[in-house]
């Protein structure tokens, strides 16, 4: 992924272009401290150094603390832009995987354009929103268990996680504000429904294991607003907010919108202005 050769690292000292050209050839999209000092076979605090004398000759641009982009022989570090932002984030992130609106694009659910890529990752993150190398992230934590319905797909040698269709449904139904707002999410579902990444039978089965409850009394609500003829898939919503184990307390459904209007049969709470 790197179009570098030692005849065109100039400014560049004989080891130092040694040392590059084995860096470049050893690592994937973009370059850490730890994986440096384990290339170079030398300590970490000369390693510091040389990422930083590289940095500073213009051959690896500082993103934050320890990770370095390569930059091409055409760009200057100014310019530098990664140009899939899926991988620095299966990079910078991993364990995650993209779900939210990027997802919804990927899988031709909708035909919107985001800048911004949303993730879930395992890492506890303080920072919920960065930019890194000019692309925007909006990161959640989520626990291990909840890492399930993903497909790979590959950029290079570069595999990234992505929510299935399905998971992605899921995704939006249980952070509605995280992936977009609801008005969006109701979008990318009845896309969902219409196509052929519809799988209800699978959708379930991720509800049963998530058992997130709020997420079920969106889908119902809805579906039962859009795809009456579900009813299937209504009654199984319907059963299970009602058991005697659920939850019975009235949620949004978005939590930041101004909800006002209840629904009772689904314990939802919606704005006045949401026509849905």
């Amino acid at each position: 992924m790197n179009s570098y050769n030692e005849n065109n690292m100039l400014g560049l000292g004989q080891k130092e272009r040694q040392q590059l050209t084995a860096l470049l050839s050893k690592t994937k999209v973009i370059v850490s401290a730890e994986e440096a000092s384990k290339i170079w076979n030398i300590d970490n605090d000369s390693t510091y150094k040389l990422l930083y004398r590289l940095s500073k000759k213009g051959w690896l641009k500082r993103i934050k603390q320890g990770i370095y982009l390569p930059v091409p022989i055409t760009s200057s570090p100014d310019d530098i832009l990664v140009e899939e932002p899926f991988v620095l984030a299966e990079r910078l992130f991993n364990p995650c995987y993209i779900t939210g609106m990027n997802a919804a694009n990927y899988w031709g659910l909708t035909e919107q354009i985001f800048i911004t890529t949303t993730i879930m990752t395992q890492k506890m993150v303080r920072n919920r929103t960065q930019v890194i190398a000019d692309n925007e992230y909006k990161i959640h934590t989520i626990k291990d268990k909840y890492f399930f319905g993903l497909k790979s797909i590959w950029y290079d040698d570069v595999k990234v996680n992505i929510a299935d269709p399905s998971r992605l449904m899921l995704d939006m139904l249980v952070f509605p504000d995280f992936c977009g707002g609801i008005r969006f999410c109701i979008e990318v579902f009845k896309n969902y429904m219409k196509s052929d990444k519809k799988d209800l039978i699978l959708l379930q089965e991720y509800i049963l294991k998530l058992k997130n409850y709020a997420a079920i009394k969106r889908l119902g609500y809805i579906t039962e607003k859009y795809f009456k003829e579900e009813e299937s898939l209504i009654k199984f919503c319907y059963d299970c907010i009602n058991n005697n184990n659920t939850k019975k307390g009235i949620i949004k459904i978005d939590p930041l919108l101004n909800c006002n209007i209840e629904i009772k049969k689904w314990k939802l709470l919606i704005p006045k202005s949401l026509e849905i």
